[in-house]
């Protein structure tokens, strides 16, 4: 062989190397099913000076915003960028939700508020019973179910026009709620460790699945719609109990983090998740109908025991609250991490929203 073919069969050779190479990379970055994913990890973090304290965080994905009721009002921020951009006033209340439809926006407080969730002025106030919690927005019948720890256990309101359409008895104290969209409801009653069932076109209870000793103080809940599986997150034990969702059988059992109030799960990547107050949250891959594992502990920060997932970024939002630097309040007391991440604290404080991705 000469030089001159022995020389164009080496670049031929090193050329078709950096080609499957060059693939290889490209299929990397675009994390196929050969590739271990990458780990979660904070990809962004805000803080921001305010008073009150504050419970559920909830992404309003087709507005691109992100709802933060704390003390007397609803703040309101960009999902983007998590920059403010307004906030809903006297409003003192758990959680939010919002009606993609018809652009309204609800508050689970004493009344509940009802907002324009574009402009955020106030169309009206609502009265209800009992002591608002958690809140849902049901896609079949476009209605909002405002929960509450005492009776009337739900209320449930017309996402359109505000009306109230009925209460429902649920048998004990609700936490989160998670829809299937195809006229069943799941309510996690953390007094009563069990999942119950609403159909929404009856507003009845038509089932209660119970945790079985498995799990107890159930307070977050994460559902797969297509495979029809229950992720219910509870905090003593520190279990996530997995259950069907269409006879309460149970399937699995792992280890989540102390303190949790929140989860989900995220269709996309096949992940159920729990946040808790001790500063963890848990990722759980669902790698088929039947088996579960523990993907991942994320270190978040203290006292970020709620969560929202934002669906168009396959991230998850957590929020807290700590103890102001003394040179932003004029307090002579040193910054505490995470002593105020709940309800408590009416002094100056810091709300950190931190979101996870990969």
């Amino acid at each position: 062989m000469n030089h001159s073919n022995r020389f164009s069969r080496i670049l031929l050779v090193a050329g078709m190397a950096m080609m499957v190479f060059g693939e290889r990379v490209e299929t990397t970055q675009g994390a196929p099913a050969d590739f271990p994913a990458r780990p979660y990890k904070i990809l962004n973090t805000t803080q921001t000076l305010g008073t009150g304290g504050i419970d559920y965080v909830y992404a309003d994905n087709d507005g691109r915003r992100l709802y933060v009721p704390r003390g007397n009002q609803v703040l309101v921020f960009d999902l983007e960028t998590l920059k403010s951009v307004g906030a809903i006033t006297n409003a003192s209340a758990r959680g939010a939700a919002v009606d993609p439809k018809s652009h309204h926006g609800f508050c689970s407080s004493r009344p509940v508020v009802m907002w324009d969730s574009k402009t955020l002025e106030t169309i009206k106030t609502i009265d209800v019973q009992g002591r608002p919690d958690g809140i849902i927005f049901e896609p079949l019948t476009e209605r909002i179910y405002v929960l509450s720890h005492s009776q009337p256990n739900a209320t449930v309101i017309d996402a359109k026009d505000g009306s109230v359409i009925g209460t429902i008895d649920l048998g004990g104290a609700p936490e989160q709620a998670a829809s299937d969209g195809q006229g069943q409801l799941y309510v996690v009653l953390e007094d009563k460790d069990n999942v119950t069932v609403v159909d929404v076109k009856t507003l009845k209870v038509t089932a209660h699945y119970d945790l079985g000793g498995k799990g107890g103080g159930p307070a977050g809940l994460g559902l797969d719609v297509k495979n029809h599986i229950l992720f219910a997150f509870c905090r003593k034990p520190q279990t996530c109990v997995v259950l069907n969702a269409e006879d309460g059988k149970i399937l699995a059992t792992l280890p989540i983090g102390a303190g949790t109030d929140g989860g989900g799960f995220n269709a996309k990547t096949m992940e159920a998740f729990s946040s808790q107050r001790d500063g963890t949250l848990t990722i759980i891959k669902e790698t088929s109908p039947t088996t579960f594992e523990v993907e991942q502990t994320v270190h978040t920060k203290l006292g970020a025991k709620t969560c929202t997932l934002d669906t168009k970024n396959n991230q998850i939002v957590l929020i807290a609250t700590e103890r102001a630097p003394a040179a932003e309040t004029g307090a002579a007391a040193p910054p505490t991490a995470g002593q105020s991440g709940g309800r408590r604290g009416s002094g100056p404080a810091l709300l950190d929203i931190l979101v996870v991705g990969r």
